[in-house]
């Protein structure tokens, strides 16, 4: 290469060879690389330990002949790369060719003046467009010569054994073939040969414990195995055998590789080397419930647990039974129950990680079933690897089921009750079925006295049928529950379908009368369900509806007709686009209202930030099963399982609709419309909203990394939702919007709390300059005995909030992917403390 020319140009040139020699090399050897691949993929994978060492030589040799053909194959094919070769390649991408150009000589008009000058020009036109050179990317057709794409079969196999093989088995194959091709030992001078061996001692799988290198242990050192352990050997050469008398022999197994289990205690010699075995029996787990099972109000059961065994859980189960001997056995409950199968619910164990020590909670709904409401005993069963069973003492309880508290609805779940338990009471139900039906004017709905009515025939008829008495306690079922809910289910489906359809006409154009007709419904509809859920709390329809235990954070009948008002108005000035989103948030609040309303009253009622903090929760618990499911469906494929990783994903996909349908709800019922911090609020929760609603189309496709990185957007979204939230209450709290005193009392004077110049506050102040406090939120303005109003401690703040929040940063720091490996694995070690 030309010294003298720029380094532009010799840069060029000199990365133009580089690429060229990538070429050469590919096009000659890429046959060489993909068989590499292949071999190292499959040693990784534990090809070795699938075949018996005569097929694993046959098996290599051929492998590492077909290796030496390829590198015999490329090394005929191989050409060395010049650097006027790379100098003509770069050159031909320049017009004119300059750097040829620059290397011409004066070939006529040598002595002429004017012919220098012309000569000169010329070359430093070409010394300008050869400034331009730049390096010519490397093609080595591979495309062309490999059509069948085997290069990427390699590349694949390779990184799949670098991702999931397990850890050690490249280096335990390549020992098995170092041991499959050793030369036999030579004999020695008194005629013995020297008995060569190797050994490896695999507990059961389901310890998780790690194969142990037999050779490796040091002299004299004893074993202790599990119970079940295989002890594997090679022996290589004449004279070497094995002497044990800790188990059987495996059949099938050849001379020179023989298998046995450790079932006992005892010895091992093999070739003048001795083990004493030391088997460990496999415990029995241990399961206790936690504290008495908890009953909900909507009829599902909780039950704590605690499991421990000394390898691990491998299932459980709580199972359920009758106890007779507690039932009142009278009315209904007088004949002989029929029998029916125990109940057996799965105790939810963790997918990933050590089972040796498992705390869980049981969560059944078993309202419909025939013995909810009646005495029951639970008894949890859990069980190990090799199916031992523990078993904790029974439990009575009476099984959690749904109570009616409206008398035609509870006497229909009683006769529902009698008829599952024994079809002996068909003649007695059908009485009490036709007292009941007895005039049904004004009290019962012409459908449902006819349902009645033939329930009463199909039961006095006899003979009844399994099939039909189960279609017969549905019957009552629906019944009791409409009769229950009274006809506010059908209000609000009213009330839900003007709403789509006002919205359907909106977004297809309708005319303007159509339009305010369709309005003029929904108003209606309105109305109907808003009286009808006031009756059925025993209020004035007049009234407030509560959406929490503060009375600044209730609805009134008027702010709904205003909200409504707002609505006809965009519409009337054509803004459809602003109706149709109001409409969508009127719509969530209104559902919001019937799902506060339905938690049994006011200890039902919960404050948005609350409401939001548990949806919060929820969705962390998603993304933490979400990223063990994706864990668990490794370990199975890794260890050649077939799981329900599909199934599994379109559950925590159903379970992300409805946290995602839940946060809707909240965003419309937020306070604080019109506010900075309002606003703020509402759209970080749009951007969780969207957040989940993508993790939910991945967790449907199958794309469990992208469902978690959306997790952790819809987290950190509804954190700033909540922080903004937060922000607003305590700026609410501090200027005395709710009109309560602040302090001792006293009502704010127009310096500030307690007439203190300090508590003056501007709308240009920063609204977070809170009192000074000491750790147990007391004042240091001296009266350390006073809490205000607006301290946490006032308000009945929740003590753990630091560490939720330390926990919430934790989650997601720990969601970020672009954090390295080690830092995410140290925060993950911090979340188990929690």
């Amino acid at each position: 290469m030309d010294r003298d020319e720029p380094r532009r140009i010799r840069r060029a040139v000199w990365l133009t060879r580089a690429g060229m020699w990538w070429e050469a090399l590919a096009a000659a050897f890429w046959p060489l690389g993909v068989l590499l691949a292949l071999v190292l993929a499959a040693l990784a994978f534990g090809v070795t330990d699938l075949l018996s060492s005569r097929v694993l030589f046959w098996s290599m040799a051929a492998a590492v002949l077909a290796v030496l053909s390829a590198l015999a194959w490329g090394l005929r094919r191989f050409r060395r790369p010049s650097a006027e070769a790379a100098r003509s390649r770069v050159d031909l991408t320049l017009p004119g060719r300059p750097l040829s150009a620059l290397r011409d000589q004066v070939a006529v008009g040598a002595g002429d003046g004017g012919a220098a000058v012309l000569w000169r020009a010329h070359l430093a036109r070409m010394q300008a467009v050869a400034s331009a050179a730049r390096p010519v990317a490397p093609d080595a057709r591979l495309r062309w010569r490999d059509p069948v794409a085997l290069r990427l079969v390699g590349m694949v196999a390779l990184v799949m054994a670098l991702i999931f093989a397990p850890t050690g088995q490249l280096g335990q194959g390549i020992a098995a073939l170092g041991a499959t091709f050793r030369p036999m030992p030579e004999v020695r001078p008194g005629g013995e040969a020297g008995p060569s061996w190797e050994g490896w001692a695999e507990p059961p799988a389901y310890t998780r414990r790690p194969t142990l290198y037999l050779n490796a242990l040091p002299e004299g050192q004893g074993l202790e195995l599990p119970k079940g352990s295989k002890l594997s050997f090679r022996l290589y050469g004449e004279g070497a055998g094995i002497v044990q008398d800790i188990g059987a022999a495996l059949p099938g197994g050849e001379p020179s590789a023989p298998e046995f289990m450790a079932e006992r205690d005892g010895v091992v010699e093999v070739a003048g080397r001795r083990f004493d075995v030391t088997v460990l029996p496999d415990a029995a787990p241990v399961v206790a419930p936690g504290k008495a099972p908890e009953r909900r109000a909507d009829g599902r059961l909780v039950q704590e647990f605690t499991a421990s065994d000394d390898n691990g859980i491998a299932g459980g189960q709580a199972v359920i039974t009758l106890d007779l001997d507690a039932v009142d056995r009278r009315f209904g409950l007088a004949p002989d129950p029929e029998p029916r199968e125990t109940v057996a619910l799965d105790l939810p164990l963790p997918a990933t990680g050590s089972r040796k020590q498992v705390r869980g909670r049981l969560v059944g709904d078993l309202a419909r079933h025939p013995w909810a409401n009646l005495p029951v005993t639970i008894s949890l069963q859990v069980e190990d690897g090799i199916e031992q069973q523990g078993v904790s003492a029974p439990m009575r309880m009476v099984l959690p089921g749904r109570r009616f508290f409206d008398p035609l609805a509870a006497a229909l779940i009683e006769v529902r009750r009698d008829l599952l338990w024994s079809r002996e009471n068909a003649a007695r139900s059908a009485q009490v079925l036709r007292a009941a039906s007895w005039q049904p004017d004004g009290f019962m709905e012409e459908e449902l006295y006819h349902g009645l009515r033939g329930a009463v025939g199909t039961l006095e008829a006899g003979n009844l049928s399994e099939e039909a008495r189960n279609k017969l306690a549905q019957l009552l079922w629906d019944a009791a529950v409409a009769l229950e809910d009274g006809g506010l289910a059908d209000a609000l489906e009213r009330m839900q379908q003007a709403q789509e359809r006002l919205s359907e006409a909106i977004r297809n154009g309708a005319s303007p009368d159509e339009i305010q007709r369709l309005m003029d419904e929904l108003k209606q509809a309105t109305d109907d369900y808003l009286d009808m859920l006031a009756q059925q709390q025993g209020e004035d329809p007049a009234q407030r509806f509560d959406r929490s235990a503060q009375n600044r954070q209730q609805i009134t009948g008027d702010q709904i007709q205003q909200m409504m008002d707002e609505i006809q108005r965009l519409m009337n000035e054509g803004r459809m686009a602003e109706a149709q989103e109001l409409l969508e948030q009127f719509n969530r609040m209104m559902q919001n209202l019937r799902v506060t309303q339905s938690e049994g009253g006011e200890g039902g009622r919960q404050r948005p930030m609350n409401r939001l903090a548990e949806t919060l929760r929820d969705q962390q618990k998603l993304a933490d099963e979400a990223m063990r499911q994706m864990q668990d469906q490794y370990g199975q494929w890794q260890q050649g399982q077939e799981g329900q990783g599909s199934q599994d994903n379109q559950q925590l996909a159903d379970r992300q609709r409805e946290l995602r349908e839940d946060l809707g709800r909240q965003r419309g019922l937020l306070p604080g419309r019109g506010t900075p911090q309002g606003e703020e609020a509402r759209r970080q929760l749009d951007e969780a909203g969207r957040a989940m609603e993508d993790a939910e189309q991945s967790l449907r496709e199958g794309d469990a990394a992208g469902a978690m990185e959306r997790q952790a957007q819809a987290i950190q979204s509804m954190r700033e939702g909540m922080r903004a939230l937060g922000d607003m209450m305590a700026q609410d709290r501090q200027q005395g919007q709710d009109g309560e005193p602040q302090q001792g009392g006293q009502q704010d004077g127009p310096e500030g709390p307690s007439g203190d110049p300090r508590g003056q506050r501007g709308l240009a102040q920063p609204y977070d300059r809170r009192p000074q406090t000491d750790p147990l939120g007391r004042a240091l303005s001296g009266d350390g005995g006073s809490i205000t109003s607006g301290d946490p401690l006032a308000e009945g703040g929740d003590p753990s909030r630091k560490a939720r929040e330390l926990q919430d940063e934790i989650r997601r720091r720990t969601g970020e992917r672009e954090r390295p490996r080690d830092e995410r694995d140290y925060l993950g070690r911090l979340l188990e403390n929690f």
